[in-house]
């Protein structure tokens, strides 16, 4: 008995090193796209990321409007029920593609320095600069 209370002494400790996704930390905040790596960013339209209250995503996909839902659990976080209006804009449909591609791949967030990282495990899929 003694070594289980051990045991799960040092799997709660371990646990609590690695950093928790707080919702707070991302809600009501908006962000502007700066790099989708191996993607070169359209000149001529931004991407956009609004996130708000229960996480409920919004925004610009250099052409289209689009919105969601994310969700926090076991400190994961993944965007769900992705949705777009349907213009096509030729000059900057590759790039839509890739970010709403992206977007559905997203399984881990941080933000650093006024930066939001969306990344699927270790890999950076986007990166965001906070917009006021």
């Amino acid at each position: 008995m003694k070594h289980l209370i051990y045991c799960g002494l040092l799997i709660l400790l371990l646990s609590s090193c690695k950093e928790k996704l707080d919702p707070a930390s991302f809600t009501n905040t908006k962000w502007e796209l700066t790099a989708l790596p191996g993607l070169t960013l359209p000149s001529t339209a931004k991407a956009t990321l609004n996130i708000a209250d229960s996480l409920r995503i919004s925004g610009k996909s250099f052409c289209n409007s689009y919105g969601g839902q994310g969700e926090i659990t076991d400190n994961k976080i993944t965007v769900k029920n992705v949705f777009s209006t349907k213009m096509f804009c030729q000059e900057t449909d590759a790039a839509e593609r890739a970010y709403l591609h992206a977007l559905n791949q997203v399984n881990s967030a941080k933000i650093a320095d006024n930066k939001l990282y969306l990344l699927n495990g270790d890999k950076t899929l986007m990166v965001f600069s906070k917009t006021h």
